[in-house]
């Protein structure tokens, strides 16, 4: 069976404006232009996938539950574009994190590869040939074979590669 090409992205600056831990569909803003690039990854043949460190969850802002709701809520938005989206993986753990199960440090955490390899391994990607996308220095996944592309944003202001959706759509 062959293996799948991928677009990882980043949640929170990447496919919503990061307005600091949100939550809820209401605190959901979508950033211009993501539904598009979306469109034009999924017809150059990759699979979208979101990866997102949650740490709001170890911080106690929100529950598990609650992010398993609202990606509930952000697929059925992009499928009313006709828009994929093959998995949604989250890092509910934090170092510095307040409620005790999930304050510790994890390979699951970005920069570290772990959701990028559960995802590869759920999904059958070829992580060679696939692509991240986002807005912090931590969305460069160490992994040597996945290309990371940081996309400008309020945590970006000297170590981005793009500027806009645009411009990404022109690496791909």
């Amino acid at each position: 069976m062959n293996r799948k090409k991928a677009f990882f992205l980043d949640r929170d600056g990447v496919i919503n404006e990061d307005t600091g831990y949100p939550y809820k569909p209401e605190e959901i803003i979508f950033r211009d232009g993501i539904f598009d690039f979306c469109e034009a990854a999924l017809n150059k043949g990759y699979i979208l996938v979101v990866v997102t460190n949650q740490g709001g969850i170890a911080k106690g802002y929100y529950t598990e539950a609650d992010v398993v709701a609202l990606h509930t809520w952000m697929d059925d938005r992009f499928r009313d574009q006709g828009i994929a989206i093959a998995g949604f993986y989250y890092c509910p753990f934090r170092p510095d994190g307040v409620i005790p199960e999930y304050t510790k440090d994890s390979f699951m955490r970005k920069p570290k590869p772990g959701m990028i390899l559960q995802a590869a391994q759920d999904l059958n990607i070829d992580i060679a040939q696939s692509l991240m996308l986002g807005d912090k220095p931590t969305d460069r996944i160490e992994l040597k074979e996945l290309k990371s592309i940081i996309i400008k944003g309020k945590y970006s202001e000297r170590d981005y590669d793009v500027t806009c959706f645009e411009e990404v759509k022109k690496l791909i």
